[in-house]
């Protein structure tokens, strides 16, 4: 199991230079992705469970996901 201090560290850094906001609640995860000057919101996401994120591969897989939605201008998962 990764620590989730250490899960929201590699998400947030998964979204450089945009800026991430990770945060954990009862085993559930809230990402914020924004444009740092702007605060434009690209990404928003809660209820992401951190069971099935067991190692730095399935946080990588996650990032790579979420990033492909953005770069597709899907709405579904932005705020």
């Amino acid at each position: 199991m990764v620590p989730i201090s250490v899960l929201c560290n590699i998400v947030e850094s998964g979204f450089e230079p945009l800026t991430c906001e990770c945060t954990e609640t009862l085993g559930l995860l809230r990402i914020e992705v924004f444009e740092p000057a702007s605060g434009d919101v690209k990404l928003l996401i809660d209820g992401v469970s951190t069971e099935q994120l067991t190692s730095v591969r399935a946080i990588s897989e996650l990032i790579g996901e979420l990033r492909t939605e953005m770069s597709a201008g899907r709405r579904a998962f932005a705020g």
